[in-house]
């Protein structure tokens, strides 16, 4: 039987800040004590606050595993508690995309509670995480003692030294540092259809494009080739208003080879598919209202945001994994493309309803390894104007 209350246990740390980091996150029976599930991993070189964050993601993913309902989480890690209850801000821009998975994974629970406790009292969650920097070193375990010196509520960003700096004269860092290589996701909604013209919801319908709809998706095959002459890969959603638009994208790149994802196919919008927005209000007023106050509410017979958001997030995560340093063109659709934005920004789930995607816009992203996101272009469509 799946425990309805658990409690977890995580923290995270760096050699070096950044330098060889890693995490480690326990969950518990709290009435016990037993141990339901341990996770701790090697996160290679990265600051002490994203492996704090990767902690409590990975105890936060742990406990959804087991069925739990409600979650005691406690960290010694005064900042990532603060900013969890939304009483510290995220200053540093590439700890916000790791709230924001954060914040998504607290979304599954009926009730998640933060405390800060003192790090001995983490000592098992601390024993996880140095053993995953040591092997991140490259050392046998226990050969150095945690390098986290950071006072309490202090963001380091990456290149802040870990030791004898002061946060109130840390230099600011707006994007993140250039220690690394960012991989580019140039992020492309497929051309148009009789349905975007006619705005009607558009979902695992396999509507083909307008010839309207290949004359942008011509259009958009050049902006890209001017964009990003070097393509590692083209991924595309499997319906035909996407494939058709990256087949034009990676001829324009020199034949490029197209993969298909399944993760990144649209939203399936159940009953209400190939409706418009007036038709599915007049029709289905309180399953509209609540789909719009909600991403977790899904439309009847359909799917809900925060299940394209976790498809969305595992081809994100792939490519990252997949192609290091490299640019990769994504094209997708209207949901799983606000999405990606939307923690990228780490934005609410308002955005989802505010923000508007044209048909063959383009947004460009920068991601680094160390959690670092910059988004660098939002729905450009200047290529289009001639058409």
């Amino acid at each position: 039987m799946a425990p309805r209350v658990v409690s977890i246990e995580a923290d995270g740390g760096s050699r070096g800040n950044p330098g060889p980091a890693g995490y480690g996150a326990v969950v518990r029976d709290p009435e016990t004590g037993e141990v339901l599930a341990e996770r701790s991993e090697s996160l290679g070189t990265a600051t002490n606050n994203v492996a704090e964050y990767q902690g409590l993601i990975a105890g936060l993913t742990a406990a959804a595993e087991l069925g739990a309902a409600e979650v005691d989480v406690r960290m010694d890690s005064k900042l990532v508690v603060e900013q969890m209850c939304g009483r510290w801000q995220i200053k540093h821009p590439g700890l916000r995309p790791l709230a924001a998975q954060a914040a998504a994974l607290v979304g599954r629970f009926s009730a998640v509670r933060f405390s800060w406790i003192p790090r001995e009292q983490n000592r098992h969650a601390d024993a996880l995480a140095n053993a995953a920097m040591d092997a991140a070193a490259g050392r046998p375990p226990a050969t150095a003692a945690p390098a986290r010196p950071a006072a309490a509520g202090t963001e380091q960003p990456a290149g802040t030294p870990a030791t004898g700096s002061d946060p109130a004269t840390a230099p600011a860092s707006w994007e993140p540092r250039p220690t690394f290589t960012a991989t580019r996701l140039i992020l492309v909604r497929h051309g148009e259809t009789p349905y975007t013209e006619q705005k009607r919801y558009s979902g695992r319908g396999d509507v083909p494009l307008s010839e309207r709809g290949r004359a942008q998706a011509r259009a958009t095959a050049a902006r890209v080739a001017e964009l990003a002459p070097s393509v590692a890969a083209v991924l595309s959603s499997p319906l035909s208003r996407c494939t058709a638009t990256a087949a034009s994208i990676a001829g324009a790149l020199g034949d490029v080879p197209v993969r298909t994802e399944d993760d990144l196919i649209e939203c399936d919008f159940g009953q209400w598919e190939g409706r418009t927005f007036a038709e599915v209000r007049q029709q289905w007023p309180g399953e509209m209202d609540a789909w719009l106050a909600s991403p977790r509410i899904a439309p009847p017979g359909g799917e809900s945001f925060t299940h394209v958001a976790e498809r969305a997030h595992r081809v994100i995560s792939g490519l990252l994994t997949a192609y290091p340093g490299e640019t990769v063109v994504v094209v997708s659709h209207v949901s799983p493309i606000k999405l990606v934005l939307r923690d990228a920004l780490a934005a609410g789930d308002g955005f989802l309803h505010r923000l508007f995607l044209d048909a063959a816009g383009i947004s460009v992203l920068d991601m680094w390894p160390d959690g670092g996101v910059a988004v660098r272009t939002v729905n450009d469509t200047a290529h289009l104007s001639a058409l």
